[in-house]
């Protein structure tokens, strides 16, 4: 239970964006259209164009009800002041290669458009699903903590004559169903679960994001050793991903990762949403595609720690090319100082070094004189062959462009979770036969991640032209290679 004590709250009230949101005279209007913009598709990247049109659509609308001086300033004066440092509602910032500005919800934001959500009355409030789900929770940590292997193996076996027991009513035909109400309670608790989990990734990626930005400050105004920085840099890293919230997150991103795990939730949900009680709740359509949603926000936060990577290596190559500048910079000085005194040497002895040791010449360890083989030139001409060759053999080689062939795959790869070499084929045909088809092979062991079934077999067929000009066919035999996501 978070410590709710008077200076806590007076801090909160003075510094948290979301309790400036709420104070804000203009809550409804921002509330209402980041909820509609980012929230509700669960958008996470909006251009400034296309977020500045939209939000002219709405302040036309609203002025049309309340008049003309109801919010007079412009759209993008309206944005760029949420993602100021005094607001924080907003986050503004330029994408990689990019040089158009782009929103993205704050954290602090979104909890607050939650909690707005949860002040409307509910025509229907279950309870029962979430003591279920509390006992649930109490009994994984109980079991789960339980060092003693005889208590684990009497629960067990308890669990198991349970559904012994249950088996039994099912063969017999007594069948416990969940009624209408029941339905209703479970499926009223995943849902808001999982706009709970939507929100805590855009958290999780708020912390790495910081992370980041710390780096690239200690970055900036490091002055001692590369080594120290990496070292402090790397540690701090480390402890956010062996933390608590690290863990977890990459417990949850292995689960939601497997082919299988993600085919089941799918069917799952169409199995759910079909039934006639979930159905009179009218749930929102893109409860039928969450967990590609929690797909797409994981992937945010990989990126995050993809840039923060990518950071450090810019700054170990920067680094490296400084001191490389540095110590060229004084072998010049040394030689521009050797110069200046060659004119006007010193008098007497300037340096003296004592030798090292004796130098000991054994007059068999030199090498015999070998006499050098001259090459004999004959000046002759040729008696046969072609002066004239053709050189067009020597354009005419052939590029597998692999970048390509890379997107192919992950474009198929977006739509199912697994395809083999043989359908990437009738989909893209091979445009230079074997070559393109080894690349392939190769992609599969360098980038993606393969399997090999060699009990089943596949044929790829493309077509070529002869020398002759005549267009063949050509046919490779293969173990079937599969890709998979």
């Amino acid at each position: 239970m978070p410590n709710l004590d008077y200076s806590t709250l007076d801090l909160l009230w003075q510094n948290h964006p979301a309790w400036r949101l709420l104070n804000s005279p203009h809550a409804p209007l921002i509330a209402a259209f980041l909820h509609r913009a980012f929230v509700a598709p669960n958008q996470r990247l909006i251009a400034q164009a296309d977020l500045t049109e939209a939000l002219e659509d709405e302040l036309f609308g609203l002025r049309e009800r309340l008049g003309h001086e109801a919010f007079p300033k412009p759209a993008l004066e309206y944005l760029n002041d949420w993602a100021g440092n005094d607001k924080g509602w907003l986050r503004k910032f330029y994408r990689q290669g990019s040089d158009e500005p782009y929103f993205d919800l704050t954290p602090a934001t979104e909890k607050a458009i939650v909690w707005l959500g949860t002040l409307s009355e509910r025509a229907f409030v279950g309870t029962e699903s979430r003591l279920l789900t509390l006992f649930e929770l109490l009994k994984q940590m109980s079991e789960g903590s339980e060092t003693d292997p005889e208590t684990r193996i009497a629960e067990l076996r308890k669990r198991r004559n349970e559904i012994d027991a249950e088996i039994a009513r099912a063969e017999a035909g007594e069948l416990a169903l969940l009624d209408d109400t029941a339905l209703k309670d479970r499926f009223q608790q995943f849902t808001a679960l999982a706009r709970e989990l939507l929100g805590d990734f855009r958290e999780v990626e708020h912390n790495f994001r910081g992370l980041d930005r710390r780096v690239r400050e200690r970055i900036a105004l490091w002055e001692g050793a590369k080594g120290e920085l990496l070292e402090e840099i790397m540690g701090e890293r480390d402890a956010i991903a062996d933390s608590d919230q690290g863990r977890s997150f990459r417990a949850f991103w292995d689960f939601l990762m497997s082919s299988r795990r993600q085919e089941e939730l799918s069917a799952l949900l169409e199995r759910v949403l079909a039934l006639q009680p979930v159905a009179e709740l009218k749930p929102d359509t893109r409860i039928r595609r969450v967990h590609y949603d929690w797909l797409e926000a994981g992937e945010h936060t990989q990126r995050t720690v993809a840039e923060l990577s990518r950071q450090l290596r810019r700054f170990l190559d920067d680094q490296a090319w400084l001191e490389n500048r540095r110590i060229m910079e004084i072998l010049h000085g040394i030689e521009a100082k050797a110069l200046s005194l060659r004119e006007c040497q010193p008098a007497g002895e300037v340096m003296s070094i004592a030798e090292a040791g004796a130098d000991i010449e054994l007059p068999m360890e030199r090498p015999l004189h070998t006499p050098s083989v001259k090459p004999r030139i004959c000046d002759i001409a040729l008696e046969a062959g072609d002066d004239e060759v053709d050189a067009g053999a020597l354009f005419s080689q052939i590029v597998i462009d692999k970048a390509q062939l890379a997107r192919h795959i992950r474009h198929a790869l977006q739509d199912k979770p697994q395809i083999t070499l043989a359908e990437l084929c009738l989909r893209h045909p091979l445009q230079y036969g074997l070559a393109e088809l080894v690349a392939y092979l190769q992609l599969g062991g360098d980038s993606f991640k393969i399997a090999v079934d060699e009990q089943a077999e596949d044929v790829i067929v493309w077509r070529t032209v002869s020398g002759a000009g005549r267009e063949l066919s050509k046919r490779a035999r293969l173990p079937r290679v599969i890709f998979v996501r």
